[in-house]
């Protein structure tokens, strides 16, 4: 099990911006990313109406890092989120639900070049929200 420090040490995100709390999971192909910033009254994507929806894919794309970083043992490598598609939101507000999030996301297909996922969000059991993403690396040397 991960734990936030050592989440934090994996991916560029720092501070309050590093939205996972724990990965209780992993694989090769998947990883499990367990969060409860999403209920924080100071959470950097939050608007004046709440945490939205669309703020998931930031959760799933940091789970994904995270996900990229431990198949690589642990050395850092740079991706953009390249796309989202097919993505379902149930729910408009995640910062409604009392319950931890938790992602799960599941590797499609990867190479040097990125990689593709499924992902989706839950609390509770409740599905809030499901699609695909994917992230492109960056070139080692690239700035």
């Amino acid at each position: 099990m991960l734990d936030h420090a050592a989440i934090a040490r994996r991916i560029p995100h720092a501070g309050s911006m590093c939205l996972l709390q724990e990965i209780p999971v992993w694989d090769a192909d998947t990883i499990q990313a367990r969060a409860t910033s999403h209920r924080e009254a100071d959470h950097p994507l939050r608007s004046a109406g709440g945490l939205g929806i669309a703020a998931g894919i930031e959760y799933a794309a940091q789970a994904m890092a995270v996900h990229g970083s431990l198949l690589s043992d642990g050395l850092p490598r740079a991706g953009r989120l390249a796309s989202a598609r097919a993505v379902q939101c149930h729910v408009r507000w995640l910062d409604r639900e009392p319950a931890a999030l938790d992602i799960t996301a599941r590797r499609i297909s990867g190479d040097d070049a990125g990689m593709v996922y499924d992902f989706e969000i839950r609390a509770a059991g409740k599905l809030l929200m499901n699609g695909r993403a994917s992230v492109a690396l960056v070139p080692t040397g690239t700035p």
